[in-house]
């Protein structure tokens, strides 16, 4: 697994977290693991890898998640740099979800740890895990099998999930956004607008914008080729351009933050089909057309 050695992470934070993590223990995990076997079970043979995606490092590893080295090391690293617990961080997602939903989709999923805590929180809901690494969802499959969970994952891009319209009523996302470039992100909250139901909700769990823009360096500790740009934007805005509404953020441990919005219900006279191609005209204005808030 080749990995760069110029980013701040590679320099001064890797070998503090390194002396926390079993590395013998995870060397075994991954020689334990027919990768590619593994991997095909998930594997679908009509998702092509956009360039966005298969072109760029992640967390400085060469050849980004699509590899098991990946997969492995995933878990035992993000625990230590999603502060003060990661556990506690993606709680904050779960907190904020409103009703029970009975039909879940978790987009870019990765490992599955999110998608794990919505079947727990929610366990009579269908909860489906998506990503574009197999390898993760190799990982996903463990842990879920592990923990005795019914989770369903599936390969497949986040932007063009192949699901029916309106299919689910909670659209979930974590860590996510900061990991695609502005214009694949929002086409992901497109593809969550066709996907809700009405009424139904969407809820995104990524670095707190406001904090990076203020906090440079936070941007160069990782290898992470779109997080300037997902900083430089505005998520309540993509929201409203999509079609969103009652959008609301708040900060999660400052260095994180929840985006929450509702698919509007039809009012009479307006049909849906209408509303689609609203949030699809507005959207053409870009995140100009909508106020940003006041920080």
């Amino acid at each position: 697994m080749a990995v760069r050695k110029d980013t701040l992470w590679d320099r001064f934070l890797s070998p503090i977290i390194r002396s926390f993590i079993d590395e013998e223990k995870l060397r075994q995990f991954y020689e334990s693991k027919d990768w590619q076997a593994e991997s095909d079970r998930f594997r679908r043979p009509d998702v092509t890898y956009p360039q966005y995606y298969s072109s760029q490092n992640f967390h400085g590893i060469e050849g980004g998640y699509l590899n098991g080295g990946a997969a492995t090391s995933y878990d035992p690293i993000t625990q230590y740099v999603l502060p003060p617990s990661e556990k506690w961080v993606r709680q904050g997602l779960i907190d904020s979800i409103q009703g029970k939903p009975r039909r879940i989709l978790d987009l870019g999923c990765g490992t599955g740890s999110t998608t794990l805590m919505l079947k727990q929180a929610f366990p009579q809901a269908e909860v489906i895990g998506l990503d574009l690494s197999p390898y993760m969802l190799v990982m996903a499959d463990h842990k879920a099998k592990a923990a005795r969970l019914d989770v369903q994952w599936r390969h497949g891009k986040a932007e063009e999930t192949g699901f029916p319209d309106a299919s689910f009523d909670l659209v979930t996302a974590s860590l996510l956004f900061h990991e695609t470039p502005p214009s694949v992100t929002k086409a992901i909250l497109r593809e969550c607008f066709r996907l809700l139901t009405a009424g139904g909700e969407v809820l995104i769990l990524d670095g707190n914008q406001k904090t990076i823009r203020q906090v440079d360096w936070l941007t160069e500790v990782f290898e992470e080729p779109y997080i300037k740009a997902y900083a430089a934007g505005n998520l309540d805005a993509w929201m409203g351009a999509a079609g969103f509404e009652a959008v609301q953020t708040k900060d999660v441990f400052w260095l994180q933050q929840v985006t929450q919005a509702m698919k509007p219900i039809p009012v009479e006279g307006y049909s849906a089909a209408q509303q689609v191609s609203t949030s699809k005209t507005l959207d053409d204005f870009g995140s100009e057309g909508f106020p940003a808030p006041a920080f």
